[in-house]
């Protein structure tokens, strides 16, 4: 099982959340939905703009409590390393390998 990682912004820059689980498409879908009354919902923080995987529980759990005493400097760093365009990668991460939404259905059988 793996467990992650993440931080959410709200754009480019904008206000962000660092957050640790073990199922992060899940995760990001009640970040997009406001399924929780709290910051992100408050704060429309709903864009997964950089993720980490792990292995354990405590080894996310721990990154998070790390990266949350950074001053803001070093959180927007790490993004832009990883995400120079701040793009939201929920989408990339819930397709996972396929390139395409037509990837989804089964290929057609001509003939």
């Amino acid at each position: 099982m793996a467990f992650f990682t993440y931080i959410v912004a709200s754009g480019r820059n904008g206000t962000i959340y660092v957050g640790s689980t073990d199922d992060l498409v899940t995760r990001v879908n009640q970040h997009k939905n406001k399924t929780f009354c709290g910051f992100t919902a408050k704060y429309g923080v709903d864009r997964l703009v950089w993720y980490e995987v792990f292995d354990s529980r405590e080894a996310a759990f721990k990154r998070e409590r790390r990266i949350k005493k950074w001053n803001r400097v070093w959180k927007l760093d790490l993004i832009e390393k990883a995400n120079p365009g701040w793009d939201d990668l929920h989408e990339r991460l819930r397709l996972g390998d396929l390139v395409d939404v037509k990837d989804w259905a089964p290929p057609v059988e001509e003939g």
